[in-house]
């Protein structure tokens, strides 16, 4: 079938369009879209790789699902249209910057959107790229994780000093493939008010992510 992303991304996943789950899940999508209201908009399912073509990727942030709220999901992990007002677990997002990289928390939290960091190089990649409206993992389950797994396993191995940030038991487990011997690999608790505490404040991965690019010859990441 025919699928509308980057074309770096489309050399690397071509095989995974071909395969059955692919087409069982995109009919599935398809049909989604036709009885009522998913997220993001079609055009947006595939922004993230869109945003941030496979030789660009300088780090990877995993997310789960899109919001399930209307206007919200934008089709990059954590982030929202700039108009909408900046969710929970990306404001924790911004405290943890604001503390580990000494950046304004005021002006951080004015920006839902995080097209300034994927078109630096960071791909903000949710686990489930669609879900239904107001019905959190409604996508969970019909192939959406093995085509991300694909993506993910594809940057391990054919790239080299990249930074996977991992946020939560699930993140962590998807990055369970990833070859630490060829990447920088940083876990904590998830950003969610329910978890932030428990680690992901204090973990400082935005400054060593950084660090590490610096120490492999790349630009760093300009969070602000």
């Amino acid at each position: 079938m025919q699928v509308k992303i980057d074309p770096s991304w489309a050399k690397h996943l071509a095989g995974e369009f071909e395969k059955e789950y692919f087409a069982e899940l995109a009919s599935f999508v398809k049909k989604e879209y036709e009885d009522g209201a998913v997220y993001p908009a079609p055009k947006n399912i595939f922004r993230a790789f869109d945003l941030c073509p496979f030789e660009n990727v300088k780090v990877v942030i995993l997310g789960q699902d899109p919001y399930h709220g209307a206007r919200q999901a934008n089709g990059l992990a954590f982030a929202v249209d700039e108009k909408e007002a900046v969710p929970p677990s990306l404001q924790n997002i911004y405290k943890e910057i604001a503390d580990d990289c000494g950046l304004p928390f005021e002006a951080l939290a004015k920006k839902g959107d995080l097209t300034r960091w994927a078109e630096q190089g960071v791909l903000l990649l949710n686990a489930t790229l669609t879900v239904r409206a107001h019905s959190a993992g409604s996508h969970q389950g019909k192939g959406w994780e093995q085509f991300t797994d694909a993506a993910i396993k594809a940057l391990s191995e054919e790239r080299a000093g990249l930074v996977f940030m991992l946020w939560g038991n699930y993140a962590k487990a998807k990055g369970a493939h990833i070859d630490r011997s060829k990447h920088l690999v940083l876990e904590a608790p998830h950003p969610s008010p329910f978890s932030a505490a428990s680690g992901f404040f204090g973990c400082k991965h935005f400054s060593k992510t950084n660090e590490y690019l610096v120490s492999h010859n790349e630009t760093p990441i300009d969070w602000l």
